[in-house]
């Protein structure tokens, strides 16, 4: 036994180091792109005056227009800054669950100064974290309305696909976001 213990120790040296240099062959993880530090803080969108009741109503006007030259029958709703609802409508034949909605798609615009699409692309890229955070919906339809350069309230539709939604959300913000 003793003839073969130095050739054992060449066996098991041989075995060993290729475990021992696996570590080091071994890719490196890939970065996670939330740990990167912005330079600006993101969606630093400063309030400005609350939108007020007549352009609000002017904005939920401009909603139903567009969902009207569809024919889909949504709700739309129009918040202030701190997401506080000042105009709604619900169309006629429009789902009741799309009330709740719009105005959530709304508020959550308004207090994350965000499109609602953000956090469903977020959610559907893997960041689950998301849904963690309070008074969120990660479904398209919900937009910030800016005026030069302040928020000053968000609109949020409800009824459709997140694409008609969104679609009949935008219409009535470009009547702020210029």
């Amino acid at each position: 036994m003793t003839r073969h213990a130095p050739l054992w120790g060449l066996m098991l040296c041989a075995l060993a180091a290729p475990l021992a240099l696996r570590p080091a062959l071994a890719q490196a993880p890939a970065a996670n792109p939330l740990d990167a530090i912005p330079d600006k803080m993101p969606f630093d969108l400063p309030p400005g005056t609350p939108i007020t009741l007549e352009r609000a109503q002017a904005v939920v006007n401009a909603v139903v227009a567009e969902c009207k030259k569809h024919d889909w029958k949504m709700n739309a709703a129009v918040v202030d800054t701190e997401g506080r609802l000042v105009a709604f409508a619900r169309m006629d034949g429009s789902q009741i669950a799309s009330i709740t909605l719009a105005q959530h798609k709304a508020r959550t615009a308004a207090m994350y100064r965000r499109e609602t699409k953000l956090f469903e692309s977020g959610v559907q890229a893997g960041m689950t974290y998301l849904l963690t955070l309070d008074d969120v919906i990660a479904s398209r339809g919900g937009i910030p309305l800016v005026e030069n350069g302040r928020m000053i309230g968000a609109v949020g539709a409800s009824g459709g696909t997140g694409s008609q939604d969104e679609a009949c959300s935008k219409a009535g913000a470009a009547l702020i976001n210029k």
